[in-house]
């Protein structure tokens, strides 16, 4: 048996049961419309309840890229210093019982830059000297000697710890081989002993010993003890101090070079017996950079996520206010035949709009800080196009989230208490 859904409209259209429930479906069309009018019906609520959202995503944007492009400048700052040095000593100096101390040959320099992919390589030691002082000649009246560290070096040093002069000049080969008692102050040792020029040539006494000043250190990159000590020549080192061998040697490599002469500089160095050599290198490139990008992103993922909270909380707020202040208009509607889906799924249509519009605006203003930031400080700038172009709708899902609970609360005004409120 077959039941007629409602009687047959003499003008051959659909009955008046389909008539009604094709009312009841409004168009998306229709929806988008009132949404839009909904959202655009009052300009300045729109303007402040999007700035919360474009705060938001501008933060997550802006710090999110700013962080990128940090850890690649960090990273790149590491593989021009840190990841260029590679430092080879004896591994038992003091050698085991019985057995004598494994001693790096005085031509250790030679043998390693001989090695593709070194730049610069020399030689340092620390020097026992006993209960000597070190004094400038001005204060030799009044006693005023100062317990500084002295070193020495090959002159092929200071170019393998990226040194920097304040003033004066380095020791070079000649005044290695002729052994002359010529030195060069650490910065800090130089402050110390109240020198800060070496024009008049002045002279500091190791003891009883003087020697003539020719440089001053401004900077030091990876030895930075060099900074406080006063710095002799091998060669007078061995005179004056009965050196035996160098402590330790000294090599900058070109960038990702560093893991390759760490393995070959041993051999070079002592090829019958290179396991008596400690080699101290870098890590692998990319663990740092993995780990500095690690950490810094998700700081700024929190200070992101923390600023999208606050601008969620104000589109709910406001989203939640606009229900309070447009009861009569929802009770309105709902007395001509809305359904509470309606009323829900309109407020929920505003807040993604609001949303969408915030996370948009918000792109740009973090890409735009993102590049004026790196140019101004001359930094490459690096930015993820998953965020850049998901952001908006990042915007859009905060929302429709922040706009659930409002629109449910809409969807729940009776008619007829809307009515009588009004």
């Amino acid at each position: 048996m077959v039941t007629q859904a409602g009687p047959p409209d003499p003008t051959g259209g659909p009955s008046t049961s389909r008539r009604r429930r094709l009312r009841s479906r409004p168009a998306v069309r229709d929806l988008l419309d009132e949404a839009l009018a909904g959202v655009a019906a009052r300009p300045t609520r729109l303007i402040l309840t999007t700035l919360g959202t474009v705060l938001g995503v501008a933060a997550l944007v802006g710090t999110v890229g700013l962080g990128q492009t940090a850890a690649g400048q960090i990273t790149q700052r590491f593989d021009l210093a840190a990841a260029t040095r590679v430092v080879v000593e004896p591994d038992d100096k003091g050698g085991q019982e019985g057995e004598a101390a494994t001693q790096l040959p005085w031509d250790a320099p030679a043998r390693i830059q001989r090695l593709n992919g070194v730049e610069a390589v020399g030689t340092v030691s620390n020097l026992e000297i006993g209960s000597d002082l070190v004094q400038n000649v001005t204060g030799l009246d009044d006693g005023s000697g100062k317990a500084l560290p002295v070193m020495a070096g090959s002159a092929g040093l200071w170019d393998a710890v990226r040194a920097v002069l304040q003033t004066g000049r380095f020791f070079d080969d000649g005044h290695d081989r002729r052994a002359d008692k010529v030195v060069v102050l650490g910065k800090h040792a130089a402050e110390r002993l109240g020198i800060n020029r070496v024009d008049s040539q002045p002279a500091v006494f190791i003891g009883d010993e003087p020697y003539t000043v020719i440089g001053i250190l401004d900077s030091v990159s990876g030895r930075a003890e060099l900074n406080d000590a006063v710095i002799m020549p091998n060669g007078t080192a061995r005179q004056a101090y009965h050196l035996e061998s160098p402590d330790a040697v000294e090599i900058r490599t070109a960038v990702g070079a560093a893991q390759l002469i760490a393995q070959q500089a041993p051999i070079a160095i002592q090829p019958n017996d290179p396991s008596t050599l400690s080699v101290d290198a870098p890590p692998k490139q990319g663990a740092v950079r993995k780990g500095v990008e690690s950490d810094l992103n998700a700081l700024f993922l929190l200070l992101g996520a923390v600023a999208l909270l606050v601008g969620g909380l104000g589109i709910a707020n406001v989203t939640l206010l606009s229900v309070l202040e447009r009861i009569s208009e929802i009770g309105l509607r709902r007395a001509l035949g809305a359904a509470r889906r309606h009323i829900a799924v309109q407020f929920l249509v505003e807040s993604v709009i609001v949303g969408f519009l915030g996370g948009l605006l918000g792109t740009a203003v973090g890409v735009i800080l993102t590049v004026s930031v790196s140019w101004v400080r001359d930094w490459t700038p690096i930015l993820d196009n998953r965020l850049a172009f998901g952001s908006p709708l990042l915007g859009a899902f905060i929302g429709l989230v922040a706009g659930t609970y409002p629109a449910w609360k809409a969807s729940a005004i009776q008619p007829i208490t809307a009515l009588r409120g009004t």
